[in-house]
């Protein structure tokens, strides 16, 4: 049992220093850049030695992409989640994709520095992580093609609906809207967005008025 407790803390304390070197480096990264931006700078903003960080990624590289893991990973909980809880209390399709709005919006303005470098390199291609973040976009992505899929067979939505295109126009919607935002209108409240987004999905993609 002893044993057993000092494992867990001993995983509990490497997790902890993980989460302070990732917010770190995305703090890091989003102010000066991928290149620009040192491995002795992640280690200073975290509060740790520059040997913790080898400790814990192999590189910068493995580090940012252990990032990109981490953060759309925590993306496609919350959407995951949000979709489970609509279920739960017996709403329908269209509410769970509107919850799932609200969850990314949430998401979004509780990390805006992860968020504008997740969609930043989105764009690239030339990076080492391409294609795990090609991989963990997807995971993200699923979530919504899931919902809409069920939507299509239950016949609450339109079998014309071209499922994975609409669920990466969904999750490219919430993302671009967000940033836009959160970059030229910070006077709007989370709620606002949300309602004005809410609204595009209900006459687009549920056919109702609101």
């Amino acid at each position: 049992m002893e044993s057993s407790s000092a494992t867990a803390g001993v995983s509990t304390r490497r997790e902890a220093t993980r989460q302070k070197l990732y917010e770190a480096a995305v703090t890091l990264i989003a102010e000066q850049g991928f290149s620009a931006t040192t491995v002795d700078e992640i280690a200073e903003r975290a509060g740790v030695a520059k040997g913790t960080v080898y400790y814990n990624f192999a590189s910068k590289s493995v580090l940012f992409e252990e990032l990109l893991r981490h953060g759309v990973g925590l993306l496609t909980a919350s959407l995951r989640e949000a979709a489970e809880s609509t279920a739960r209390a017996g709403g329908g399709k269209v509410d769970a994709l509107d919850a799932m709005i609200r969850a990314g919006l949430v998401f979004i303005d509780r990390y805006p520095a992860f968020t504008q470098l997740y969609v930043a390199e989105l764009w690239r291609t030339n990076r080492a992580w391409q294609s795990t973040l090609m991989v963990v976009r997807q995971q993200a992505v699923a979530v919504v093609e899931g919902v809409l899929r069920e939507g299509v067979e239950n016949g609450e939505f339109s079998d014309e609906i071209d499922v994975p295109l609409t669920a990466s126009a969904l999750v490219g919607m919430v993302l671009v809207a967000a940033l836009d935002w959160q970059s030229f209108q910070p006077e709007r409240s989370l709620d606002d967005v949300h309602a004005a987004l809410s609204r595009l999905l209900q006459g687009r993609v549920g056919g109702r008025r609101g």
